[in-house]
């Protein structure tokens, strides 16, 4: 086992800082509707920030698997697009510091990386680990965006969870969290719910509710009035698309059945709702993607 101080360095020149939150959101695990990368890229550029510590990409990125671009400029190689994986220092809007863990998913070490992770939690103080990203889920866009919170204490959870006992593929940043958690860390994540049809696409909606959850959790001050305004653009956008079409009109509205079917019979304490003749999920997505291959994506760039 490596030492965990080996695979990162961090910054000799801190301020004082009393129970920094640490945010994290990495790219390679699921993440729909751009949910992740929307709020990580609004946060930094919105406020003042500067990288504390980097982690040995080497060590943890598998370059084969996903290949760093390079510039070839006429008769030679002009530049190089290295991987970062890095901790920010960031500001909210009332001064306070708080840390953001960017960068691709580790390939490989993940338990080394969850250590080092924890190793610099332990090095600076750090009073909470808040996590999110967005995951597809059979729900329509026209009604509240919900999520799922998990946490190391069942006293740090949110929000009541759509799901039981089930088993899913392993992410680096699902393992930081079990491993904070049988340290004594307090962490907690956000899986916020995309519409299935709009997962491949940037949803700034779900970033909204994305980080309107991180502000609840940790008291932080961050700004949220450009992801609203990108979040208006877009859902106008799909309204439109959506407008019109009879096929794409009845999709919504069993969605929106089945939707209320279920909120209505977990407001009750049970998950038994009347039975309806609805399409499956599979039919539900067909029928959406096939509508959504026949239009201009809509424009979610800020």
């Amino acid at each position: 086992m490596l030492n965990p101080e080996d695979l990162y360095e961090l910054d000799s020149d801190l301020p004082e800082m009393t129970g920094p939150v640490l945010l994290h959101s990495l790219d390679g695990f699921v993440d729909a509707g751009s949910t992740g990368q929307l709020v990580r890229e609004h946060v930094l550029d919105a406020m003042e920030h500067r990288v504390i510590a980097r982690f040995d990409v080497d060590s943890l990125i598998d370059y084969r698997a996903r290949r760093p671009a390079m510039t070839y400029d006429r008769d030679h190689w002009s530049s190089y697009d290295a991987p970062e994986l890095v901790v920010h220092l960031v500001r909210d809007e009332v001064g306070s510091p708080f840390l953001m863990l960017t960068g691709p998913e580790p390939d490989r070490l993940w338990e080394g990386f969850t250590a080092a992770v924890r190793d610099l939690v332990e090095r600076v103080g750090v009073s909470l680990v808040v996590g999110f990203h967005g995951i597809p889920m059979g729900v329509p866009h026209t009604r509240p965006v919900g999520m799922t919170s998990h946490a190391t204490r069942p006293e740090l959870v949110t929000r009541n969870s759509w799901f039981d006992k089930v088993q899913v593929p392993g992410s680096a940043a699902g393992l930081l969290e079990l491993r904070l958690g049988e340290s004594g860390h307090d962490a907690l994540g956000f899986a916020v719910h995309v519409p299935h049809y709009l997962a491949q696409s940037a949803y700034p909606a779900a970033a909204v509710a994305a980080l309107e959850a991180v502000v609840a959790a940790t008291g932080l001050v961050l700004p949220a009035d450009r992801l609203r305004e990108a979040a208006a653009r877009t859902d106008t956008e799909i309204a439109e698309q959506v407008a019109g079409n009879d096929e794409v009109e009845k999709v919504v509205r069993a969605l929106e059945q089945q939707y209320d079917a279920f909120a209505g019979a977990a407001e009750r304490e049970s998950l038994l709702a009347e039975s309806q003749d609805m399409p499956t999920a599979d039919e539900l997505a067909a029928q959406f993607e096939r509508f959504l291959a026949e239009q201009d994506g809509p424009d979610t760039q800020q």
